[in-house]
């Protein structure tokens, strides 16, 4: 018994020696300042009040730009004037069924596009046969600028809906399947070799793990392929239309009118925008272990 007593103690000795011998390890001092900290983390309040300040700094900037003469008013007028246009238009021009018309448009070719690039991107990239017949095809049709496919659009479908909803479709899908391509590539092998392992199936292998584990980058790259939607509008909205903010920006652009031009790029910017955080802030929802 006091041998093992004694055994205890020099173990605990020994143990509390080296423990004093070993420099001890500070941790790394966080940096005071975190707003320009390699990464460093801020509080969502903090976030909210930069984005605020930094936007109001813009439009502050832009509006004394302007009144001071450094700046063209006829060319760019000042926010005041924008929002007062955005006001007017809204009440009396019909703005917001514009917007509207825009959007449903937008959305329906969005729709088509993740349709039919998740599949494919997904094949292209699990399976090789696909992915070296498809990619060379996808990688010289994405490199073609779409406003000069518009006459051939035209030939093809005319002018009513269906040559808009094209040209947005056609700007979108084929960058979207090469994303989506990358978002499978970049699934870890050991997730595939693992769910073999287990006695999975390759369909299940691809539904269960592959597809499970590329959702989330998959989700980002979706609300990254929508905004780019939203630059082909103009394009899309001035073969023959007669609404959509494209041809409220158009017409306007006719008479010299940059107010209202502005007004409407305004308001695509800020359905963009709304449209943006939505998503995002679905994606902290839905992926919540990230």
């Amino acid at each position: 018994m006091s041998t093992s007593k004694a055994i205890l103690s020099t173990a605990a000795g020994g143990s509390a020696g080296n423990a004093a011998s070993k420099p001890r390890s500070h941790p790394r001092k966080r940096t005071r300042n975190q707003f320009f900290a390699f990464r460093g983390t801020l509080s969502k309040r903090a976030q909210i009040i930069t984005a605020a300040f930094a936007s109001l700094f813009v439009l502050g900037l832009w509006e004394i730009s302007t009144r001071l003469g450094w700046i063209n008013a006829v060319f760019l007028p000042p926010p005041t004037v924008t929002i007062e246009t955005l006001w007017n238009m809204i009440l009396h021009k019909n703005l917001l069924w514009h917007a509207g018309v825009s959007t449903l448009r937008i959305w329906v070719a969005f729709s088509l596009s993740v349709i039919m690039a998740v599949p494919i991107g997904i094949a292209m990239s699990s399976f090789r046969g696909v992915g070296a017949a498809l990619e060379p095809i996808v990688d010289f049709i994405r490199y073609l600028p779409v406003p000069a496919l518009v006459p051939l659009s035209i030939i093809w479908f005319g002018v009513g809906e269906t040559t808009k909803i094209f040209l947005l479709w056609l700007g979108t899908f084929f960058q979207l399947v090469l994303l989506v391509a990358d978002d499978m590539r970049r699934v870890p092998q050991e997730y595939v070799e693992i769910s073999y392992t287990v006695g999975a199936r390759p369909a299940q292998m691809l539904s269960d793990v592959a597809f499970r584990a590329m959702l989330p980058s998959l989700f980002d790259n979706l609300r990254i392929t929508l905004g780019w939607c939203w630059t082909y509008l103009i394009i899309a909205e001035i073969v023959a239309a007669d609404n959509g903010l494209g041809f409220v920006i158009w017409a306007a652009r006719r008479y010299m009118n940059t107010s209202e031009v502005m007004a409407g790029v305004v308001t695509i910017g800020l359905i963009g925008l709304v449209t943006d955080q939505v998503l995002r802030l679905l994606h902290k929802r839905l992926f919540r272990y990230l």
